[in-house]
């Protein structure tokens, strides 16, 4: 069987792996530091482990045509060539997408968007971003979709001017883990108590308004919802309320109803299992090409 090199490249952590699927594979992690020194210790390891192709799913934005990254408030890494770097060295096929349409490809082959034609997954943590399969593939046009910088309704109690750097009270801006930071003086696992339901709330308020416009513009059979503010005890059930309240019984689907948001099925290896797809993918393209 195929062994195959995965790269999930996160704005704090990133995570890379060999392996054929997700039971299979092996996993290490390290800080998402320079990029010098990030790559090279990712590429270190695959060398050493010889895949027949690389697949990554990196945080953006990206330039998918050139495999770079684009402008990213993340420092050091606007402008980064993440693709040839691993062409060089490995001389493999490779892939990119984003870390979003990884793990949604990931979902979708081994996880919990099994067996449906479209669906979501987002995901909240240092950033905010989603991704989308339509008929089995990645959403793609001019770029890839940016849900995480969409703009919402405010929370009447939140007083966060917002933590984008870009735009201030996007949805990134007011939910993402940041943003729970920068409201509470606290971590979203540090918070306890009254301070972790008034985050609840607020998240879910947000979040809900995110899952709406889901709805209204792809029409998915599922939003899976993953990342580590997505873990927040009750936060899920509460945006499955919040979408109730925001439909306002349009379109009047019993689908939106119960169990349309979800976590992810594989976890933190969502995006690891994308990127074993991704390189798969890739290496099919080089053999038929």
């Amino acid at each position: 069987m195929p062994r195959y090199g995965a790269v999930e490249m996160g704005g704090t952590r990133t995570s890379f792996g060999v392996g054929s699927s997700p039971d299979d594979l092996t996993v290490r992690t390290i800080p998402s530091g320079d990029p010098e020194d990030t790559l090279g210790e990712v590429i270190s390891f695959l060398l050493q482990v010889e895949p027949e192709g690389v697949g990554i799913a990196s945080f953006g934005p990206l330039d998918l045509a050139a495999g770079v990254i684009g402008v990213t408030p993340k420092a050091g890494w606007s402008g980064t060539d993440v693709v040839g770097p691993f062409r060089t060295a490995l001389d493999v096929p490779v892939a990119l997408d984003t870390d979003v349409n990884g793990a949604a490809m990931g979902e979708a082959r081994w996880g919990a968007g099994r067996d449906l034609g479209s669906f979501a997954y987002v995901t909240v943590g240092t950033g905010i971003g989603g991704g989308a399969l339509i008929g089995g593939e990645p959403l793609h046009g001019m770029g890839h979709p940016e849900m995480g910088h969409v703009t919402v309704r405010r929370h009447p109690g939140d007083r966060n001017p917002g933590v984008c750097p870009l735009h201030g009270d996007c949805l990134e801006g007011l939910a993402s883990g940041p943003a729970i930071a920068a409201r509470s003086g606290a971590s979203a696992e540090d918070l306890r108590d009254a301070d972790l339901r008034a985050a609840v709330e607020i998240e879910a308020f947000y979040l809900a308004q995110l899952v709406r416009d889901l709805v209204y513009v792809l029409a998915p059979e599922r939003v899976i919802m993953g990342g580590g503010v997505a873990r927040l005890p009750g936060l899920l059930d509460r945006v499955s309320e919040g979408l109730v309240e925001e439909l306002a019984g349009y379109p009047g689907l019993s689908a939106h109803l119960a169990g349309f948001v979800v976590p992810p099925t594989l976890g933190d290896l969502s995006g690891l299992a994308g990127g074993l797809i991704l390189a798969e993918r890739a290496l099919a393209a080089r053999s038929s090409g």
